[in-house]
């Protein structure tokens, strides 16, 4: 890896946080799926880091090592293809926060440029034998880059909605007990959509309320939000579609998950009415982070999820 920091895709931390989408990725099935399998890590044993201080750094994927050293050398030629990927296929300009060596390719992490915003990333194909990065045949996951935008537009068109749940989710942290994942470590390996340091979104492939406004920014990126709002299809939304999923951290390095805590978030986030519709799910772990995936969830989080959704009509 490169440039910013050594980090490789660890697609176990993506598998996990798409598990809670489950049934959304028709698109499995399609050749890019099948080449996005290769790049999939072995579970990790790595040792765990305080979620404060974990920025990426140590994300590991088998088979990277020597694709990690053919990439270094073509930095600025990935970033480059990968920038110009997105903008011509996605009609969205990004930044290239991360590129790392995996099994026959580099996987680049990106960020989007103002709105809608999302994080997500692509894959450069790399020949060992010739020792080549082959970025004229860059590709990503259509579904997963599609349900990234779909995402960013549904933060976009219902921004006052969202202000409120950051709004608590913020103030929750500010009291200092619990807090989230560090921007640095959503740059590097978030990868998964809409993405802030305490939750991120993600659609099944049933969700069509917003595929209208996809549709409309894909033709125009410059359309108003005013126009994205009106071309969403309210009729169509069904809240099992959408889900929010947060997760937040005991900030103490000491501390279990806080029982009291899980409790009073769950029964506020029950009663707030002025929050997004849609499904949401509610992590509380301990204090650290495994460093390769990327996960917090362990056998002493709490969680509010599977079956028992908080559903928001």
């Amino acid at each position: 890896m490169h440039k910013k920091t050594k980090i490789l895709l660890c697609s176990v931390g993506i598998s996990l946080m798409l598990g809670g989408c489950s049934g959304m990725n028709s698109a499995n099935n399609n050749q890019e799926s099948e080449k996005s399998k290769e790049t999939q890590a072995a579970p990790s044993e790595e040792s765990l880091i305080s979620v404060q201080d974990y920025t990426g750094e140590g994300y590991a994927l088998p088979y990277g090592k020597e694709t990690d050293k053919i990439a270094d050398e073509s930095l600025d030629e990935i970033e480059e293809a990968a920038i110009e990927f997105f903008k011509e296929k996605y009609k969205t300009d990004v930044t290239v926060h991360n590129v790392v060596g995996a099994k026959d390719g580099a996987t680049v992490f990106v960020e989007s440029k103002g709105e809608p915003h999302f994080y997500t990333y692509a894959v450069v194909p790399i020949d060992e034998l010739e020792k080549k990065v082959m970025t004229e045949k860059i590709w990503a996951d259509q579904f997963q880059v599609e349900n990234a935008i779909k995402g960013g537009l549904y933060h976009m068109i219902f921004n006052e909605e969202f202000q409120q749940l950051d709004d608590y989710l913020e103030t929750i942290a500010a009291e200092g007990q619990v807090t989230g994942k560090t921007k640095d470590a959503l740059q590097n390996v978030g990868g998964h959509g809409y993405m802030t340091p305490y939750y991120f979104i993600a659609l099944t492939s049933k969700e069509e309320a917003i595929k209208p406004v996809y549709d409309l920014y894909i033709s125009n990126p410059d359309e108003s939000t005013e126009n994205l709002r009106n071309a969403y299809e309210e009729g169509s939304f069904n809240p099992e579609n959408f889900k929010i999923n947060i997760q937040l951290f005991m900030a103490d390095k000491q501390a279990e998950p806080s029982e009291e805590i899980f409790n009073q978030i769950t029964k506020e986030l029950e009663e707030m009415d002025s929050i997004p519709k849609g499904t949401y799910s509610f992590s509380l772990n301990d204090n650290f982070i495994d460093k390769q995936s990327s996960e917090g969830a362990k056998d002493n989080s709490l969680k509010r999820g599977f079956p028992d959704y908080i559903i928001k009509e």
